[in-house]
């Protein structure tokens, strides 16, 4: 067996000072990574979250909860753009499955939440169709809540920073300049003179 010195030896030694963590890296070749997701899921986690809002301000249970559950596919949608490989074999393709079905082989860490959403599909579709009832207004509550949970952590796993929710609007609008409340110049601070 070899000598492990003499294999150290026969070495090409570089010239120069050896790599300094202070100094310049121009001889250190970093790994590359992506920062962040393709844009096709950032697409649709844009459109997620536009669809959470609009849900919360939609006025019938039907609408909010089928509105919030298709944020929740997109949520999904936007995890199997970012993880997601085509299948290999032409018999596994030519099958049609749904984004729930599909979610948990991709990222497992979310195959509860796939069940959760999965679970009201059913009831998505029967409020789409506009039958009465389908959801009620506890329902639809629950839903955004769960669909808008299920969206930052989505945004976490992609290594995005969540979009942090915007104050809510009272019911009149904007304040009035000079109530004494905000809302006009100087953002609620009082007039210096």
């Amino acid at each position: 067996m070899a000598n492990p010195s003499a294999a150290a030896a026969r070495r090409r030694r570089v010239p120069g000072p050896a790599p300094s963590l202070t100094g310049p890296a121009s001889d250190v070749h970093p790994v590359l990574r992506r920062a962040t997701a393709p844009p096709a899921a950032l697409d649709l986690l844009a459109k997620a979250r536009a669809g959470l809002e609009e849900a919360t301000v939609l006025e019938t249970p039907n609408e909010r909860y089928a509105t919030a559950h298709l944020a929740a596919l997109r949520t999904a949608a936007a995890v199997l753009a970012a993880r997601g490989r085509p299948e290999t074999t032409p018999r596994a393709r030519a099958r049609i499955r749904s984004a729930w079905e599909v979610l948990p082989e991709i990222a497992p860490e979310l195959s509860e939440w796939s069940a959760l959403f999965a679970s009201g599909a059913g009831r998505r579709a029967r409020a789409e169709a506009g039958i009465e009832g389908a959801a009620g207004s506890r329902d639809a509550d629950d839903l955004i809540r769960d669909a808008a949970m299920f969206l930052r952590l989505v945004e976490r796993m992609l290594n995005l920073q969540p979009v942090l929710p915007q104050p809510r609007q009272d019911a009149e609008g904007d304040r009035a300049e000079g109530d004494g409340r905000g809302g006009g110049r100087g953002g609620g601070l009082p007039d210096a003179g």
